[in-house]
């Protein structure tokens, strides 16, 4: 852990929020003692709900690195990622999360994720967006065709 990370990402996290840009969070992403990526959230400006600082960041260091592998980079934030962000770091296998605030810190000032693990603990059909499964054979064939596909890229 290096706490000159966290301190940027905290630094980020009051840059963001003074520039009226979003919420006040910030994340930096690192290999080693290198940042790869950083950013702060930018949910106002861009009026898009899924730029939280950890989000811009990974895609910042994807497109830097040039592979949606992040395996080897370690994320800083300020907060504890939501459920969302924290999603997004299993998906770009980040090694580890170093965080400063708590999710009941990050409730404390008006960012609650209870209410979204308590609905994604749910049954699909039982949440307050209902989420309802339509099979369809042809979404199901190209899924199957996925899986033959020759020089298809895991990930």
């Amino acid at each position: 852990m290096n706490p000159n990370f966290l301190q940027r990402a905290v630094e980020l996290s009051r840059r963001g929020m003074e520039a009226g840009q979003g919420g006040p969070f910030g994340a930096v992403i690192v290999r080693g003692d290198r940042i790869i990526a950083e950013a702060y959230n930018t949910v106002l400006t861009t009026k898009d709900p899924t730029n939280h600082a950890e989000m811009v960041a990974i895609r910042s260091a994807s497109r830097q690195l040039n592979t949606p592998d992040l395996t080897g980079c370690e994320l800083y934030v300020n907060a504890q990622p939501c459920p969302m962000c924290a999603g997004a770091v299993y998906w770009a296998r980040l090694g580890k999360v170093y965080f400063a605030n708590t999710a009941a810190e990050s409730a404390r000032i008006g960012f609650d994720d209870v209410r979204i693990d308590t609905e994604l603990g749910r049954s699909p059909h039982d949440r307050s967006i209902p989420f309802e499964h339509v099979p369809d054979r042809r979404a199901r064939e190209v899924f199957d065709d996925w899986l033959c596909m020759e020089g298809r890229v895991k990930y």
